[in-house]
């Protein structure tokens, strides 16, 4: 979340940044300031509430040692009072600290400048391409197809056993899942990201320091009866290994990459747009994720495109990266690069990865700070990104790749999959 700070240093600054991300944010910082003032006011009532009781407290002794003990009862009533007193405005201290976080917890990050402004997709910025879009004959079929003429990917199955969304991956389309799978982990490792495999499931207060909450309940799978909620992205249960830690300044960056699969619950919608594998409720995905200090964070950025860039260029597939607009981006990011690769039978582009530098917001929840050289304590960046996510990567693999004789498997990719064609 922003930083009260943040706000209070130039509160039409940060009115006219959210108002790039489409958020009217005029209301909700003035609410925050005035609580803020509120605040200051009844802790600076309670501090020198403090200093009369101590003061009180020091006369009643020496009232009784001079034998004046009816002055002492006195000074010992406005005790009780002031001690009433101070209690009430504690608990209004309590009361609107828990207001302003509330309402900080419901206030977008701030865009990066370098951010474009506009409403939705139409307006992203394509910034960068790459890769050879392949020219198919007029036979050529959409993965649904394919994966059902191979024997790859079965739909129906899916939604018998579960429901829509769910498929059943076969045969060679499992190896090619688990091939996928690691050598996404394999180049992650080899660009100095240590691997981990969190858990699948994680507690409320892990998505709400990571900003899944309160933005996206509606969108995860909750676990009602233990509270828990299926992670969306391996990001969730990464980036809170650092929740509630100081980092020492010489340890910076973190760099953590993970497999796992990911649960959202946006699919249900109908049309070409979400058939087959272009959206899923369940799906696999390699995700990498950095702490950094603020002064390196935006060269981290660039490493992580270069290393999704790199991925796609040794899959053989097209690409391009856009500039997310403001009104397209996250909650939390600050500025969000999509990849996205060409799907030669849909003839349409397909989004594979998100990365995103969320700068102080999501350590700002996390309380995920470092110790600098000075031995003072300041927040970190976070940054992820996608490194990469399966199912749309599959369907331009297949679709991009099919020929009279099978669909051919990328070189990168025969050393996990033991086949260099499926027919």
């Amino acid at each position: 979340m922003l930083t009260l700070q943040t706000i209070k240093a130039d509160p039409e600054f940060v009115i006219n940044r959210l108002a790039v991300k489409g958020f009217d944010g005029k209301k909700i910082i003035n609410d925050i300031l005035d609580i803020d003032a509120r605040r200051r006011r009844l802790q600076q009532q309670c501090d020198s509430d403090a200093s009369e009781l101590k003061k009180l407290a020091a006369s009643i002794g020496a009232l009784m040692k001079e034998g004046r003990k009816e002055e002492a009862e006195v000074a010992k009533g406005k005790v009780a009072e002031l001690k009433e007193e101070t209690k009430k405005m504690q608990q209004e201290l309590e009361e609107s600290e828990n207001e302003m976080r509330d309402l900080l917890l419901t206030v977008p990050n701030l865009p990066n400048a370098d951010v474009p402004e506009g409403k939705c997709a139409v307006d992203n910025v394509v910034v960068k391409t790459g890769g050879k879009i392949p020219e198919l004959g007029s036979e050529a079929l959409p993965h649904w197809d394919l994966a059902k003429k191979y024997n790859l990917i079965d739909f129906e199955l899916g939604v018998k056993v579960t429901g829509a969304g769910f498929p059943f991956y076969l045969g060679k389309g499992a190896r090619l899942q688990r091939a996928l799978i690691q050598f996404f982990l394999d180049s992650a490792s080899e660009a100095g990201y240590t691997e981990v495999e969190p858990p699948f499931v994680v507690n409320e207060a892990s998505g709400y320091g990571t900003g899944q909450l309160p933005d996206k309940e509606g969108q995860m799978y909750h676990v009602t009866l233990d509270d828990l909620y299926l992670i969306p992205t391996a990001e969730v249960p990464v980036t809170n290994i650092y929740r509630d830690v100081i980092i020492p300044g010489t340890e910076l960056p973190k760099k953590n990459c993970a497999y796992s699969p990911c649960w959202r619950r946006e699919a249900g919608s109908y049309g070409k747009d979400v058939r087959g594998l272009n959206r899923l409720h369940q799906f696999d995905k390699v995700e990498i994720v950095r702490i950094e200090k603020p002064e390196d964070s935006y060269s981290a950025l660039e490493e992580m495109k270069s290393h999704v860039e790199n991925l796609l260029n040794n899959l053989g597939l097209p690409w391009r990266i856009l500039k997310l607009c403001g009104g397209d981006m996250s909650f939390t990011s600050a500025i969000t690069y999509d990849f996205e690769v060409w799907s030669a039978a849909q003839q349409r582009w397909l989004e594979v990865s998100s990365v995103s530098n969320f700068e102080t917001y999501q350590a700002n929840r996390l309380k995920c700070r470092y110790r600098d050289e000075d031995k003072k304590i300041k927040l970190c960046h976070t940054l992820n990104g996608s490194a990469l996510a399966l199912p749309r990567i599959v369907a331009a693999l297949l679709e991009d790749n099919q020929t009279d004789r099978g669909i051919i498997i990328p070189e990168c990719l025969r050393k996990y999959t033991g086949f260099d064609i499926i027919d």
